[in-house]
């Protein structure tokens, strides 16, 4: 199956070649780290935060996992376990998709237009849709505590000592004992 094998090649060097900093696990091009900005014009600009994301072996034909390593609250992302709630990556990803489309697209689209009516995180959800002052108030919180000042690094100042990258994470990351496996559930 060479075709597979080539395209993830292709995809990742127009994400390398992209202003995405990306960060392969273990020289894996299939298991890699993308630091994402939130858009501006919405309570999540000027935070950064670390995407895991896996492409399976039948990738482009199945979709990537993606998960948020460092914490982030919105409706439909879960707040413990980083996955993602998306129609076009849980239902109808199509090959036509690539990475690029992941986070120029179809992130910033879930972070600007959250649907509070199919939530991962409920408490997001309802403070959504019961004030929006609020919610932008908490989601800029978690921008400050959680996503700012090198929280997507994992440089943070209580680095945990059993990390398999160069990537440590941190307290301000998912804790660092959990697995990957369990982190981003595939969406």
């Amino acid at each position: 199956m060479s075709s597979p094998k080539r395209r993830i090649e292709t995809d990742m060097m127009k994400l390398l070649m992209s202003d995405y900093e990306v960060n392969l696990i273990n020289d894996n091009m299939q298991e890699f780290y993308v630091k994402f900005k939130g858009p501006e014009e919405t309570p999540f600009a000027g935070g950064v935060w670390k995407i895991h994301v896996e492409l399976p072996d039948g990738y482009p034909y199945k979709s990537p996992s993606i998960g948020f390593q460092n914490k982030i609250f919105h409706p439909n992302i879960d707040e413990l376990s980083g996955s993602v709630c998306l129609d076009v990556i849980n239902q109808t990803w199509s090959p036509m998709f690539d990475m690029i489309n992941i986070f120029e697209v179809f992130l910033p689209q879930l972070l600007r237009y959250p649907n509070a009516a199919d939530p991962l995180n409920g408490e997001a959800a309802a403070l959504l849709m019961r004030d929006q002052k609020a919610y932008d108030a908490k989601v800029k919180e978690y921008v400050q505590k959680y996503a700012s000042g090198g929280a997507a690094d994992g440089n943070g100042e209580d680095d945990s000592e059993d990390s398999d990258s160069d990537e440590d994470d941190d307290n301000n990351n998912y804790s660092a004992g959990e697995d990957d496996e369990v982190a981003n559930m595939e969406v």
